[in-house]
């Protein structure tokens, strides 16, 4: 039975390092996912497998590592096109574990106090928008954030707005509301000081996570 174990964590690295490296060296999120999800895989295989633990870990070790990277390429892919699509936008694209997060600055979003999207944002939108229909299995969380300029209430109100403007225009663009969810954190999270122009206009921002959507194809591997 140790040989068949053994075997099974040569499976789990296997499995989850399929694709390893970057062209600049780094390792692919999908070999990282692949790894864990085949270990885990390993071990519940091992304690479910009864008499023949070591052919359960083998077992366990394959398709855990097998659905874990699916997932973990399949975000890959979105990351990959999401950046392609944002450049020269000023536009960033966050990589946190399993989720993207979209940052879109004030410098092209909303001018100050205001919740109407300025025609220089249609374009970035409108790439986003390409690319959440053509990735459908993430949903979309939008928070509106504000500078500090004004007091708390307002700015609370006026960050919900511009979370609601950007979740309208993407509806517009045939992203289906059920995949959207609007959130206003006023001035309480900002990321730059407000005590410069520069930096009031990068707290002054939208941002989009991309979470898996419960029951997907990408959620399950």
């Amino acid at each position: 039975m140790k040989k068949l174990l053994t075997a099974a964590l040569l499976v789990a690295t296997v499995s989850g390092c399929a694709t390893v490296q970057n062209e600049d060296g780094t390792t692919k999120k999908t070999a990282k996912y692949g790894a864990g999800a085949a270990l885990a895989g390993a071990v519940a295989g091992a304690l479910l497998g009864g008499d023949n633990r070591g052919k359960g870990a083998l077992v366990g070790a394959a398709v855990a590592g097998a659905a874990g990277a699916g997932y973990g390429y399949y975000v890959d892919k979105q990351e990959a096109a999401l950046r392609e699509s944002m450049k020269g936008t000023g536009v960033q694209v966050e990589r946190q574990g399993d989720q993207l997060n979209i940052v879109m600055p004030g410098s092209i979003t909303f001018a100050t106090g205001k919740a109407e999207i300025q025609p220089s944002f249609y374009y970035t939108l409108n790439q986003l928008s390409n690319s959440f229909r053509e990735y459908q299995d993430s949903e979309l969380v939008i928070t509106g954030h504000t500078d500090s300029v004004g007091n708390y209430d307002a700015n609370q109100v006026l960050s919900n707005r511009r979370a609601d403007s950007v979740a309208q225009y993407l509806r517009s663009n045939g992203i289906d509301s059920s995949r959207l969810q609007t959130v206003g954190a006023g001035s309480t999270l900002p990321v730059a000081s407000n005590e410069t122009t520069e930096g009031r206009a990068q707290n002054r921002r939208v941002e989009i996570k991309l979470v898996p959507r419960p029951g997907t194809t990408a959620a399950r591997g």
